[in-house]
Formats: C-alpha cells, sequence, structure tokens
C-alpha cells in the first residue's frame, strides 16, 4: 500500500507552480495532518486498520509524466509518500482519523 500526504502534495504543487489532482501520484491513501518524512519502522493506524511503513516511495518516470518536474521535485523529504504492509485490516472511510500508533506488544 502505499500513502501520501496532502500538505506534502501542496508543497511539491507551490513548487512547482502547478494544480494538478493528487490521484495522479497513484497513492491508495492520503492522509492530512500526518509528516511521513523518516516514518520507516512506525505504525500508522487508519481507522480501524493498522499500518506498518515500511519506507519511502521513491517516485518514479510516470510522476514526470503527470507534470514536468515531479520526478525531481518528489525525491526529496519522501515527497513520493511510503510504502506500508498492513498488519490489521479493516475499513477505511473518508474522514477516518489517522494517527501514529503506540509502540505495541506483540
Amino acid at each position: 500500500m502505499t500513502i501520501i500526504s496532502s500538505e506534502r502534495w501542496s508543497e511539491l504543487m507551490n513548487e512547482l507552480g502547478a494544480s494538478i489532482d493528487p490521484a495522479a501520484r497513484r497513492a491508495n491513501l492520503l492522509v492530512s495532518g500526518m509528516d511521513l518524512e523518516n516514518s520507516r519502522g512506525r505504525e500508522l493506524q487508519v481507522g480501524s486498520c493498522l499500518l506498518l511503513i515500511g519506507g519511502e516511495t521513491r517516485p518514479c518516470e510516470r510522476m514526470e509524466e503527470a507534470l514536468t518536474g515531479l520526478q525531481e521535485a518528489m525525491r526529496s523529504r519522501w515527497g513520493g509518500g511510503a510504502w506500508a504492509e498492513i498488519v490489521r485490516g479493516g475499513t477505511v472511510a473518508l474522514g477516518d482519523e489517522v494517527q501514529w500508533a503506540a509502540t505495541l506488544l506483540r
């Protein structure tokens, strides 16, 4: 699963003087209020789901096809977002609370 931050996407659009839909990033989930940079190993609670951040999603050539300069701009500060494994599945709905999970003992 791939995740991007709406705030980081807005920063990228401002930097490039553009306004394209975040769907162009082709991520599975757009979150707000979460800084994904350097979040590898952290758990993200989204609604009833629990996601384990595995690392940075590196931007590919499709980003350049979506907007000239986007691929390069996304290379800094995890602009491509993060990828995650689903630890606990469930339902995710628009407006669900998103927060960093406390470290859980398993």
